[in-house]
């Protein structure tokens, strides 16, 4: 019993680093994975670099495919910190936070 525990806390120990935030905390305000980038740009403004990235293939759920433009915001640096915002299709998909230098 006390094996499986061990292997189970060992386990949330290593793979925590690995997943990404699904928030982004705007001043008193949260972003969301799924949000518009209309709410994200409501909710935080304007970021400080906005770049786009290229083009993605995707299919819905009956199978449709459609290419859908990827972009990436970034804000900051606050506290040190840059958040990278992810947009696909014009759905935040990915939130991902480095420390700058």
């Amino acid at each position: 019993m006390t094996r499986l525990v061990v292997a189970a806390v060992c386990m949330l120990l290593f793979n925590s680093p690995l997943q990404a935030a699904s928030t982004y905390r705007c001043g008193s305000r949260l972003v969301s994975l799924d949000d518009s980038a209309f709410e994200v740009l409501n909710t935080c403004g304007e970021p400080a670099s906005r770049q786009s990235i290229g083009y993605k293939l995707q299919a819905d759920d009956y199978g449709w495919r459609q290419e859908v433009s990827v972009e990436e915001w970034i804000y900051g640096p606050k506290n040190g910190m840059y958040h990278y915002l992810r947009f696909e299709g014009n759905r935040l998909r990915q939130i991902d936070s480095k420390r700058g230098n």
